[in-house]
């Protein structure tokens, strides 16, 4: 019984805004139900030896909430836990200056606030708050917005060369009508020339039979 009412009256010391023993930092958490959870407290001034206690309230600090001491760590005893502390549940232990206390499956019951402190002589110290929030589906971060960008229409310019003389396909047609026109000639000048060397051979043969 003397050890929970000490416990109470550390926790109340600890809700206190201007309260000497308070060195706390407050860190607010969230987790989805049935899931792990890991608290963590660094004790930049505690040597190896010194003892590490955990304690909860399971409502925000008030009047009404009441302490509960979960466990502390000892170098020597390792993890020593609270009257009806479930240890599968609810694991302490220690990395050079962070005392951790992890949960698994944690439930709506695990709402509160967790305290970290240690007792030095004579003084008492919190070194942290921690908020758990425990919730069925953790919240999602908005993602921003990305704004696009118009596309910019380019403008094609005219083309500044100019083309002299008629197009090719004038020009190309052009030359086939002259030659065409070039063989027809021709033939009309091969065919008089044969004719007149056919008149001109009948002549002879006429004046050599006479």
């Amino acid at each position: 019984m003397q050890l929970r009412l000490w416990f109470l009256l550390a926790t109340q010391l600890a809700a206190l805004p201007d309260s000497s023993a308070q060195q706390q930092t407050l860190e607010n958490k969230i987790a989805q139900i049935n899931s792990k959870i890991k608290l963590t407290c660094e004790a930049k001034s505690f040597s190896g030896n010194s003892r590490v206690y955990w304690l909860r309230q399971r409502q925000a600090p008030s009047t009404e909430s009441h302490p509960e001491f979960l466990a502390f760590f000892d170098p020597i005893k390792r993890a020593v836990y609270g009257e009806g502390v479930e240890q599968e549940k609810i694991v302490v232990f220690q990395e050079k200056s962070h005392s951790i206390l992890n949960l698994t499956s944690v439930d709506i019951s695990d709402n509160g606030v967790y305290f970290c402190m240690t007792i030095g002589n004579p003084e008492l110290t919190f070194w942290k708050r921690i908020q758990l929030t425990v919730v069925n589906v953790l919240p999602t971060t908005a993602q921003p917005t990305k704004k696009s960008t118009p596309k910019k229409n380019r403008c094609q310019l005219p083309s500044t060369v100019t083309k002299k003389g008629p197009p090719c396909s004038f020009v190309i047609l052009g030359l086939l009508l002259a030659g065409v026109l070039i063989l027809l000639v021709s033939l009309g000048v091969a065919l008089r020339l044969y004719c007149l060397q056919r008149r001109a051979r009948l002549r002879l043969m006429k004046q050599f039979y006479k």
